[in-house]
């Protein structure tokens, strides 16, 4: 185990993760999305989950309302960055599974880019 008490590295991190149930790496990126954003921002979050889910912003405004979110409460601040309320993050978790095949290993991919975060969550 490393400092993480998950994996001792990123590599063995995500292969830890593919052994997971879908129910399981839900939980674990919903509660992710929220516990980063309190500490660094809904915007960096969003950005962190665009940028490893390989959503531009239309994608991500619609898996964003294909999970339940309204999509009326994305829109931007005031330097342009992407926002929306922090309690709607976890409407992107059932809006990226039902909106692409490969939703599974998006949301691996996010776990494991946010692997040095953990140890401050």
């Amino acid at each position: 185990m490393g400092a993480t008490g998950l994996a001792a590295n990123p590599t063995e991190y995500r292969d830890r993760l593919r052994e997971q149930s879908d129910e399981q790496l839900d939980a674990w990126t919903s509660e992710l999305l929220r516990d980063v954003a309190r500490r660094r921002g809904v915007a960096q979050v969003v950005s962190d989950f665009r940028r490893t889910a390989h959503l531009d912003e239309k994608a991500f405004r619609r898996v964003f309302a294909r999970g339940g979110g309204a999509p009326q409460t994305v829109g931007t601040d005031a330097a342009g960055h992407l926002m929306m309320p922090s309690i709607s993050l976890h409407f992107l978790v059932p809006g990226l599974r039902a909106e692409l095949p490969d939703a599974r290993d998006r949301l691996i991919s996010y776990l494991v880019g946010c692997f040095d975060e953990i140890v401050y969550v």
